[in-house]
């Protein structure tokens, strides 16, 4: 008995009380958390777990909170990037030209960018260390939405978000939105919304130039439930803690 006690009070060998990880992510105050396993709501390597004295390594358990992943490895990075135009998307460049890596050189550790923007294309980047998470984003097969704000060349006819719905031919291969709306009109320019889960090279601006709307200027403001806010061009944020769970529910991780 003596020896299963003192085996339980060494936190480096047995891990960390899970309310008391849960706390600390941000998830709910500790007794709050201890009521949420009693209930059956937390999960621990696909596994529902309801004792309060249940202990995890904080780096590698993989826990969910009512179906929602929760990042609990304080090693994991998770930021959004407001990419000004005329950025590279890329780490560095041997030309010295300016790019997304300019922007976080201050960060450790090896990082990857969701996808990319053309140098022209402004917006909502987002930049992690978890490698996995970086892959499925950009991956058509789990259908994550992207949302472009483009300005076009008006009028808008009625008829182009069933056209781009139903589907346009490219050289590449057929593409179709998943939506496609009017947001504003002023002094002959037309201000759309494009929501697709494409992610081939500049889909949206050949896209949108197929139909006879060259894009002007694009702005992508969101990458499934993630949004852009009020961040200035150039600026960095970390994610909150339902952000980054929205993203890895959308993925399946």
């Amino acid at each position: 008995m003596s020896e299963n006690r003192s085996r339980t009070n060494e936190p480096d060998v047995e891990g960390v009380r899970l309310q008391k990880v849960l706390s600390q992510a941000g998830v709910a105050s500790r007794r709050a958390a201890e009521q949420m396993i009693v209930e059956g709501r937390v999960e621990v390597d696909g596994s529902v777990v309801m004792e309060l004295g249940r202990r995890v390594d904080p780096e590698t358990a993989v826990i969910h909170v009512d179906g929602t992943r929760v990042a609990v490895n304080s090693d994991r990075t998770h930021l959004l990037l407001n990419k000004p135009t005329g950025i590279l998307c890329t780490m560095s460049d041997d030309q010295g030209r300016p790019c997304i890596g300019d922007y976080l050189r201050e960060r450790q550790g090896r990082l990857y960018h969701v996808g990319r923007l053309d140098v022209d294309t402004e917006g909502l980047l987002l930049i992690t260390n978890d490698g996995e998470l970086a892959h499925r984003l950009m991956h058509p097969s789990y259908r994550v939405l992207k949302t472009y704000l483009a300005e076009v060349p008006g009028p808008i006819p009625k008829g182009l978000g069933r056209e781009l719905r139903k589907g346009v031919e490219l050289d590449d291969g057929p593409v179709k939105v998943d939506s496609f709306k009017l947001v504003d009109v002023n002094d002959g320019r037309a201000l759309v919304e494009v929501v697709l889960h494409e992610g081939r090279k500049h889909v949206v601006r050949r896209l949108l130039k197929q139909v006879g709307h060259p894009v002007q200027r694009l702005v992508r403001t969101a990458i499934g439930d993630v949004r852009l806010t009020s961040e200035r061009p150039g600026a960095i944020r970390p994610l909150d803690r339902k952000e980054i769970g929205s993203l890895y529910r959308a993925v399946g991780l």
